[in-house]
């Protein structure tokens, strides 16, 4: 198969590990996306993910059940490590080498983020697993990914969703909303599309990451939109 991108980094959303569950990690779901990233590293592409954690905590949401917006965050943070654990033991299960780093220092379980350590790591053939996003509050977790594939240089970034690509609604709510194949940067902020925070859609413009929506239920998707083809919409 060929490639169309050498570096990539991968934005799974927490909601994506729970599977059929209301809340928390699905092993299997997580077995098979990690099933999807292995096929992906065995043809040869560098890849390093961002994993979210609102499967576990979503700060916005505690914030209204009483949590003060900044320590909501952290704890939001802490389950993105959790979530970063549980891949990275899935991973190693099926021989794909793999470190997660965090951005708040908690060296008992996993490294602390430095770039060239990262960089290092990748050139291994390492999988990098980036967890508690920013590492500051009131940044999202679309926002650390769309920096640190900025920071390692990647191709491009790929945002796993529920869906196969952008649509101008929620095509779940919506039969007749519009899919777009293409869309430039200033048209997802102009359209006020929902896809990602405009923090994220703007650090991914400032430095030139393209950003490649598609579905991650959908078995085989990462490595054909990998190689360019599939279905997806992509930002540039």
């Amino acid at each position: 198969m060929k490639l169309k991108y050498k570096r990539v980094l991968l934005k799974i959303s927490g909601e994506a590990l729970m599977g059929d569950q209301s809340f928390g990690i699905d092993p299997s779901t997580v077995s098979r996306i990690t099933k999807e990233i292995e096929t992906v590293v065995r043809l040869g592409v560098e890849v390093c993910l961002v994993v979210g954690g609102g499967n576990i905590f979503r700060g916005i949401s505690a914030e209204e059940a009483g949590i003060e917006r900044t320590t909501g965050d952290y704890m939001g943070m802490l389950a993105t490590v959790m979530n970063a654990l549980a891949i990275q033991n899935a991973l190693e299960l099926i021989g794909i080498n793999t470190r997660v780093q965090s951005a708040l220092p908690i060296s008992s379980v996993c490294e602390t983020y430095i770039r060239r350590r990262a960089e290092r790591h990748i050139e291994k053939g390492r999988v990098i697993i980036f967890a508690a996003g920013t590492g500051n509050p009131y940044f999202t977790t679309d926002t650390a990914a769309a920096l640190r594939a900025s920071e390692m240089k990647c191709n491009a970034m790929f945002k796993a969703t529920n869906v196969d690509g952008v649509y101008s609604e929620d095509p779940n709510k919506n039969i007749n909303a519009k899919r777009y194949d293409e869309l430039k940067y200033m048209d997802v902020l102009g359209k006020d599309l929902k896809v990602m925070d405009a923090a994220a859609i703007s650090l991914a413009r400032e430095n030139n990451v393209p950003v490649i929506v598609f579905s991650i239920h959908e078995r085989g998707a990462f490595s054909q939109v990998v190689a360019g083809k599939g279905k997806f919409t992509i930002i540039k």
